[in-house]
């Protein structure tokens, strides 16, 4: 399958089964209980969002401030963004999911994961610009009338 394909599954699949367990939660622990543990963790999510996010941002300032590439923080600041909007759409799997972003243990392996594979290419924008020197003719024109 494709990647696209996967995340249209994915996107398709998600609602529906956060929709059946919301349903199963309500059911044995009643309606407001639910909704009070769904408001509960998109608060939660919301401050660990920020904790993390300006303990990572402080690790990425000191990194630059150390002459050091801050490649590790480049990676986690997506990952807690992607934590942060899972916590706030409601459901549990989400939540689950966003938990897991978030957890700094479980981020730190993932970014790891993704600088030790290669799965972002760095220079990419760079490497274009020079490509794009090369082809360069100079010279002089002048306007005639």
């Amino acid at each position: 399958m494709k990647v696209f394909q996967v995340l249209f599954l994915v996107v398709l699949i998600i609602p529906f089964a956060e929709i059946y367990l919301l349903l199963e939660v309500g059911s044995i622990i009643g309606a407001f209980p639910t909704i009070f543990l769904v408001v509960f963790t998109a608060a939660l999510g919301a401050w660990l969002l920020r904790q993390q996010g300006f303990a990572t941002f402080r690790r990425f300032q000191e990194n630059l401030a150390q002459g050091m590439i801050p490649a590790y923080e480049m990676i986690e600041g997506p990952i807690i963004l992607l934590g942060g909007a899972l916590l706030l759409t409601p459901g549990f799997i989400t939540d689950i999911l966003g938990f897991a972003c978030l957890f700094p243990p479980l981020r730190k392996k993932i970014a790891q994961y993704v600088i030790e594979n290669h799965l972002i290419q760095a220079g990419g924008i760079f490497q274009q610009e020079k490509a794009a020197e090369t082809n360069v003719l100079e010279g002089e024109f002048r306007k005639e009338d």
